[in-house]
């Protein structure tokens, strides 16, 4: 559980908790830290930070994704997602497979052995999430919970303008 010190350490400067500016820097920061990995994640295995961005989608997909399904995601063209399953099926990454009676459907799915290289690569932002929600006490991270996935709602229903 976080003491009112710590709280008052870990907020940006200025403003009440609450404030949106404070969350705007907040979460620009936490963008620029875990980006910051991917691009290491995604130069030491030759990609391009959006095939990082297309693994993390495959693995946390309910089902199996098909390649319009990532499209969406994405926001890219379908053009742009077939390079980006090309490069990560050439690394070993992904795998793409025709499971349905309708031949033409195709489902993307992460390799078993590219989870092993994902976890060793990431395992310091694992390690730093758990040290920072030691922090917090169980009230405390489900209210933060809630928020993030609020959040990512609101976030999934904002549409850039012109698509």
């Amino acid at each position: 559980m976080a003491s009112t010190d710590d709280r008052d350490r870990t907020a940006p400067a200025g403003g009440a908790p609450g404030d949106l500016q404070n969350f705007a820097v907040a979460l620009r920061r936490t963008h620029g830290e875990i980006s910051r990995l991917v691009h290491g994640f995604a130069q030491a295995h030759g990609l391009h930070p959006t095939d990082v961005q297309a693994l993390g989608i495959v693995l946390d997909s309910p089902e199996p994704l098909t390649p319009g399904r990532l499209r969406e995601q994405l926001g890219l063209t379908s053009g742009a997602v077939t390079a980006c399953l090309d490069r990560l099926e050439k690394a070993g990454h992904i795998r793409r497979s025709r499971e349905s009676t309708d031949r033409r459907v195709v489902h993307v799915h992460y390799v078993e052995g590219a989870r092993a290289a994902a976890r060793q690569y990431f395992l310091p932002l694992a390690q730093a999430a758990g040290r920072a929600r030691e922090r917090f006490d169980e009230e405390e991270l489900a209210t933060a919970l809630r928020f993030l996935t609020a959040l990512n709602e609101e976030l999934g229903a904002l549409r850039p303008p012109g698509r």
